[in-house]
C-alpha cells in the first residue's frame, strides 16, 4: 500500500505477531468466558493459572523494597510480555510457521520499548536522583568522569542485550533444527540399502535437538521475564541490586 511517498506492507512478522495475539486472547477468553474458571480445572486452565501465578512470584522475588501493591503495578506490563514472549517461541515450534523472535527488528523494538519505560519509572520514583546510578557514592571526583562514562554505556547496552539475547537463542536453534532435518531428511530419500541405519543417528538428533529448543523457547521467556525485573528493580532501588545481577548470570 502506497501512502504518499510511503510504501505499507503488511508482512509475516506483522501477520504472526497479530495470529499470537489472537491465540493468547481465545485461550483467555475461553478459560473466563462465563466470569472465571471451572472448580475443576482442565488442561488450558490449569495452563493459564500457571502463567497467571508465575509473573507475581517473579515480580515479589526480583524486586525489593517496594510493598507489594507498588510492585503489583508493574504485573500487567511484565505480565504481557512474558505472555506474548512465550507464545511467539512456541508458535514457531510448528511446522511451516514463522518465529517473530527470530529477527532482530522485532526482539529489538520489544527490548529498547521496554528499556524506555523502565527508565521513565526510574525518573518518576527517584526523579533527578535516578541519575546517580552512575555515579557511586564514595567516589573519589577526579574518577568521576571515568566512572560516569564507564556506568552509562552498559545501561545504556541493556536496550540491546535483551533483544540480542532472545534474537540469537531463537535463531541458532532453529537453524540447527532445520540444517539437520535437510539432513536426516536426504538420508532418509537415498535409494540404499543401509539407509534406515544411516538415518537413526540425525533423526534421532533431530528429535533430541527439537525437545531441547522446546525448552529453549520456553527458558528464553522467562529469563526475558527476569531481566526485566532486574531492570525494574534497578530503577526503583538505586545501587542495592548486586544479589539480583549476580543472579541474573547464573542463570544465564
Amino acid at each position: 500500500m502506497r501512502v504518499g511517498y510511503l510504501y505499507i506492507s503488511f508482512t509475516n512478522p506483522a501477520f504472526f505477531m497479530l495470529l499470537t495475539l489472537g491465540l493468547v486472547f481465545l485461550l483467555f477468553h475461553l478459560v473466563t468466558k462465563k466470569g472465571g474458571g471451572k472448580s475443576v480445572p482442565n488442561a488450558w486452565q490449569s495452563l493459564v493459572e500457571l502463567i497467571y501465578d508465575f509473573v507475581p512470584n517473579l515480580v515479589n522475588e526480583q524486586i525489593g523494597g517496594l510493598s507489594g501493591n507498588v510492585k503489583q503495578k508493574f504485573f500487567p506490563c511484565i505480565s504481557v510480555t512474558f505472555t506474548f514472549s512465550l507464545f511467539c517461541n512456541l508458535q514457531g515450534m510448528i511446522p511451516y510457521s514463522f518465529t517473530v523472535t527470530s529477527h532482530f527488528l522485532i526482539t529489538l523494538g520489544l527490548s529498547f520499548s521496554i528499556f524506555i519505560g523502565i527508565t521513565l519509572v526510574g525518573f518518576q520514583r527517584n526523579g533527578l536522583h535516578f541519575l546517580s546510578f552512575s555515579l557511586p557514592a564514595g567516589v573519589p571526583l577526579p574518577l568521576a568522569p571515568f566512572l560516569v562514562l564507564l556506568e552509562l554505556i552498559p545501561h545504556s547496552f541493556r536496550a540491546l542485550s535483551s533483544g540480542i539475547r532472545l534474537f540469537a537463542n531463537m535463531m541458532a536453534g532453529h537453524s540447527s533444527v532445520k540444517i539437520l532435518s535437510g539432513s536426516a531428511w536426504t538420508m532418509l530419500c537415498m535409494n540404499d540399502l543401509f539407509y534406515f541405519i544411516g538415518d537413526l543417528g540425525p533423526l534421532s538428533l533431530v528429535l533430541a535437538l527439537t525437545g531441547l529448543e522446546l525448552g529453549v523457547a520456553i527458558s528464553q521467556a522467562h529469563v526475558s521475564t527476569i531481566s526485566i525485573c532486574i531492570y525494574l528493580n534497578d530503577a526503583t532501588n538505586l545501587h542495592q541490586t548486586f544479589f539480583f545481577v549476580c543472579y541474573f548470570f547464573i542463570i544465564e
